[in-house]
């Protein structure tokens, strides 16, 4: 599952990802320094792992993750062809979420697009970029779908009312992630990609001193405030120094781990965990999938092979010292088929030879 960071130029979007994914990418205060792409995977923060591989004497802890991709500053008429344009849209159709930065620091050693520092306004210019590039894809797929008709489609006479719904919403400056549509509709229109479906992220990238010079609030519930000069800084030390700094500050995650953990979670993706001697792990799966599907995520022949899973919750099983104490005390589970897996859930699977 890939998130895509975007925004307009010289927000902080490499910075950002640089932190995030401790990779050397090219930044430099002049726009579309980010040309091609950047993909980097992150570990996504969980502390149970450490927990339960001290129960288990694990040899190794292994993490799940989730790909982050540094998409080059889009700007105002980008659907038009300005700036580079087409070519990042494509970019943000390919991933599955959307971090979208906005500025939100003064730096006049750092020059801003749009000429002063306003992040409602850089959201509202992205906000409409999106739409308007959905708009073209949705008009386009809407003519396609009038020939289909003609010749008979019934499936396409279905498309063509899910397209209209769209295109009226999108013509309203309206994001089509707040229609309501069916689960035939969704998978109706998932070939088209549509930008404004994806789940997105607000980040505002602030400096030290944001709570003295900021005047703007974004009227929107679901954004983290990070400093990402800072967080990039923090990347640079040694874990226990690190580990110390923030005991120091009693912070007990950083603006990065929550923005990685809301960044899984908006991808509706939970974790199941699985702990023995050779390693503890962290397995990655779709909120809602069961037994067998989880146990395809460690092997696709786990899958087709699925007897039973053997589950207790993670909790119990650190306080009860392992899979042995928690079967002594009758709270380990014999789940079939059918069980939806919880996120946390600690698991043993049978499989058939």
């Amino acid at each position: 599952m890939q998130v895509g960071i975007v925004g307009l130029p010289n927000v902080g979007k490499s910075t950002l990802f640089k932190a995030l994914t401790k990779k050397t990418v090219d930044i430099a205060n002049y726009p579309f320094c980010t040309i091609d792409k950047n993909v980097g995977v992150v570990a996504v923060p969980d502390l149970r792992l450490e927990k339960l591989a001290t129960i288990s004497h694990s040899e190794k802890i292994i993490p799940t993750t989730i790909e982050f991709v540094d998409i080059a500053g889009l700007v105002k008429n980008a659907h038009k062809g300005e700036g580079l344009g087409n070519q990042f849209l494509s970019h943000i159709r390919e991933v599955d979420a959307i971090v979208e930065v906005v500025r939100d620091f003064k730096d006049e050693n750092i020059i801003h697009v749009e000429g002063k520092v306003n992040p409602e306004r850089d959201r509202d210019i992205i906000q409409l970029e999106l739409i308007m590039a959905d708009l073209a894809t949705v008009e386009k797929r809407i003519r396609s779908a009038e020939h289909e008709i003609k010749s008979g489609d019934k499936e396409a006479t279905k498309l063509f009312e899910t397209l209209k719904k769209i295109k009226q919403t999108l013509e309203q400056g309206r994001m089509a992630s707040e229609i309501e549509l069916t689960n035939d509709e969704k998978k109706s229109i998932k070939e088209l990609s549509l930008l404004t479906i994806k789940p997105i992220i607000y980040v505002k990238n602030i400096d030290e001193n944001y709570l003295q010079i900021t005047n703007y609030r974004l009227q929107i519930t679901n954004y983290i405030s990070i400093n990402a000069k800072l967080e990039a800084e923090l990347t640079d030390l040694p874990e226990a120094e690190l580990k110390e700094y923030l005991r120091e500050l009693n912070i007990t995650e950083t603006g990065l781990d929550k923005l990685i953990v809301a960044s899984y979670n908006i991808l509706d993706l939970i974790t199941f965990l699985t702990s023995g001697p050779k390693e503890t792990r962290a397995w990655t799966i779709k909120k809602g999938a069961k037994a067998p599907e989880a146990a395809g995520a460690i092997h696709t022949d786990f899958e087709k092979n699925f007897i039973r899973a053997e589950v207790c919750n993670w909790q119990d099983f650190i306080k009860y010292g392992g899979d042995v104490g928690v079967k002594e005390k009758g709270l380990m589970r014999i789940e079939g088929k059918d069980y939806v897996m919880q996120d946390g859930d600690t698991v043993y699977f049978r499989v058939s030879n």
